[in-house]
């Protein structure tokens, strides 16, 4: 299939996800819990809407601000980083406030900006490019126009690293050799698939055949010689990718030089990043670009629960395991692209 990709075509694809149930949601969301299917950094592994309580139940209480201590905490598939780091994030805060986190792994980015608009989610992780697009209600059209008012910051993570995965075989060794290829880029509506349009536009690739799922199947797609190439956006080493490369001589198509430029002069979010040589059995460090993960939740959530959620994770990052060398509270606004939560404000001292 030939295509002209655009962030027009983009959202006549993700309209058939749901994201058009942002409509109407982006002045305010109420209470309550969704099941809604991210990712991706993600939507890998997992039916969209499973949830998972890392060995735990999550119970009714009361938490510190005098109301339910249950919070949703939306994730993204578990193929990617979000979700494990997020099972993480949900065993220091339960360890050190009352406040008992469900987990639910997700579509990610995009889907998971609907939940927090509609206040089906608590907390969740998302990419600071689409958290901009959705606040300012524009990038893309699932958010032209309406902008999702709610939508409030916590903190920045790490860099997502965008990674274009094929295999040795498939010849694919520099951008120009993805045009006629096919192509996933990433599950319909995630900030993969986003950030997969605008990267394939800018590099001037145009000609390609699209598949859309999450990264575990991406990778199984793969192997199976199904795809020549994939989109992977996520911290690395990204556990799907780390899988494939135990069977597969894995290659990372560079980013880098006039291409790289071109991908950042595209959008003021990515920034220039590179995945180490030895990651996915790599002989050299392969250039690439990057965006930022955070924490987001919406307007509606209690400002002491922001306030105890985010000391809790950023007080015991010693307790963490997952890119430690990123996350800290002197670095967890950089890259901040959206309005702060006051509780967020009050610990950060902003």
């Amino acid at each position: 299939m030939s295509r002209k990709l655009n962030r027009r075509n983009f959202v006549a694809a993700a309209g058939l996800a749901g994201i058009a149930g942002l409509a109407g949601c982006s002045g305010g969301g109420g209470g309550g819990e969704g099941t809604e299917g991210e990712e991706t950094t993600g939507g890998e592994g997992t039916t969209a809407g499973e949830e998972t309580t890392a060995g735990e139940e999550t119970t009714e209480g009361e938490g510190g601000d005098g109301g339910s201590s249950r919070l949703s905490w939306h994730a993204g598939g578990t193929g990617g980083t979000y979700f494990p780091l997020s099972n993480e994030f949900k065993s220091v805060v339960e360890e050190n406030t009352d406040y008992k986190l469900q987990v639910q792994s997700t579509g990610a980015s995009v889907e998971n900006v609907g939940s927090l608009a509609r206040g089906d989610a608590d907390f969740a992780l998302i990419q600071n490019d689409i958290a901009y697009f959705a606040a300012n209600g524009e990038g893309i059209d699932a958010f032209q126009g309406s902008p999702v008012k709610n939508l409030r910051g916590v903190a920045t993570l790490y860099p997502e690293t965008i990674h274009i995965v094929t295999l040795a075989n498939t010849g694919i060794e520099q951008p120009s050799d993805l045009s006629g290829a096919t192509i996933n880029t990433g599950d319909l509506g995630s900030g993969t698939q986003v950030n997969a349009v605008q990267i394939l536009e800018a590099l001037g690739i145009s000609d390609y055949s699209e598949q859309n799922t999450g990264f575990s199947q991406a990778s199984d797609q793969l192997r199976n010689g199904d795809i020549d190439a994939a989109f992977v956006v996520g911290g690395w080493p990204v556990g799907a990718i780390e899988e494939l490369s135990a069977t597969n001589d894995v290659r990372i198509v560079p980013i880098e030089g006039e291409n790289r430029q071109a991908v950042m002069d595209s959008a003021p979010f990515y920034a220039e990043d590179e995945i180490p040589s030895g990651t996915y059995g790599l002989e050299s460090a392969a250039p690439t670009v990057s965006v930022q993960a955070m924490i987001a939740t919406n307007a509606e959530q209690p400002e002491q629960t922001v306030q105890e959620v985010t000391a809790a994770i950023f007080d015991n990052v010693d307790q963490l395991s997952i890119k430690t060398d990123f996350i800290s509270k002197e670095s967890a606004q950089d890259g901040m692209s959206i309005d702060l939560h006051p509780g967020a404000q009050a610990y950060f001292g902003k």
